[in-house]
C-alpha cells in the first residue's frame, strides 16, 4: 500500500531481460535502507526488491507488468519515481494508491501557466476506467486531483515542488505514464454494473 506522495528519483543503472522478465537496476539515496523483498513503488508500479549491491538495487517485472505498464520503455539513465510502502499510523497525505497500474496513457498536452502547470493525459477508455473532476488519480505514482475529465482524458495541475521532485518536469507530448485509477471508485463502478 502507498499514498502517491513520491520520496525520491531513481535513475536506471541496467537493463537485463531474462525470457519474459526483465530485471532493473536502480541507483537511489534510498537504496542503504531497503532490503531483499521489500516493495518499492516504480512509476507507481509495485515491485519486490530482489538485490541490494551498495547504492544500487534491483527489481524485476514480469511480462504482465511489462504489458501494462510504462517500465518495459525505460532505458538507461531513465529517471523513476520512488516510493516505499506506506507505514501503518502514519499520515495518508495522498490517496490509496495500491501499486496495481490499471493501464498506461499518454501526455496530450503541456500548458505552463504563472507558477504552474496544467498536464493533460488521453487514455484507452475501453477498459472502463474513468476519472472525475477533483476525484483521485495516480500518473506514474504521483497522487494527484483531477482538474478536468472526460471519456478517455482529464488533466491535473502540478505545483512547482512536484514538478521538480518527480519525473513530471521530463514530460512533453508523446510521453507514456502509468495511472492507476481511485481504487473506491473501481469498486463502486464494479458493484454499479453487477447491479444492472
Amino acid at each position: 500500500m502507498f499514498t502517491g506522495i513520491v520520496e525520491t528519483l531513481g535513475t536506471v543503472q541496467k537493463l537485463r531481460k531474462e525470457g519474459d522478465n526483465l530485471h532493473i537496476s536502480i541507483r537511489s539515496e534510498i537504496t542503504p535502507e531497503l532490503k531483499i523483498d521489500q516493495s518499492v513503488s516504480h512509476n507507481g508500479v509495485c515491485l519486490t526488491v530482489v538485490s541490494v549491491d551498495g547504492d544500487i538495487y534491483t527489481v524485476t517485472a514480469i511480462e504482465e507488468t511489462l504489458n501494462k505498464t510504462n517500465l518495459g520503455h525505460l532505458v538507461e539513465g531513465d529517471t523513476v519515481n520512488l516510493e516505499r510502502a506506506m507505514k501503518m499510523g502514519a499520515r495518508l497525505d495522498g490517496h490509496i494508491v495500491q501499486g496495481h497500474v490499471d493501464q498506461t496513457a499518454t501526455c496530450i498536452s503541456v500548458d505552463e501557466r504563472d507558477g504552474s502547470w496544467i498536464f493533460g493525459f488521453e487514455y484507452d477508455s475501453q477498459s472502463n476506467n474513468t476519472t472525475i473532476e477533483k476525484g483521485s488519480i495516480t500518473v506514474d505514482g504521483v497522487s494527484l486531483t483531477v482538474v478536468d475529465s472526460g471519456k478517455s482524458h482529464f488533466s491535473v495541475a502540478i505545483i512547482p515542488y512536484t514538478f521538480e521532485h518527480t519525473r513530471f518536469n521530463s514530460y512533453k507530448k508523446g510521453t507514456v505514464v502509468n495511472l492507476e485509477f481511485d481504487v473506491i471508485g473501481k469498486y463502486v463502478a464494479k458493484l454499479m454494473q453487477l447491479r444492472e
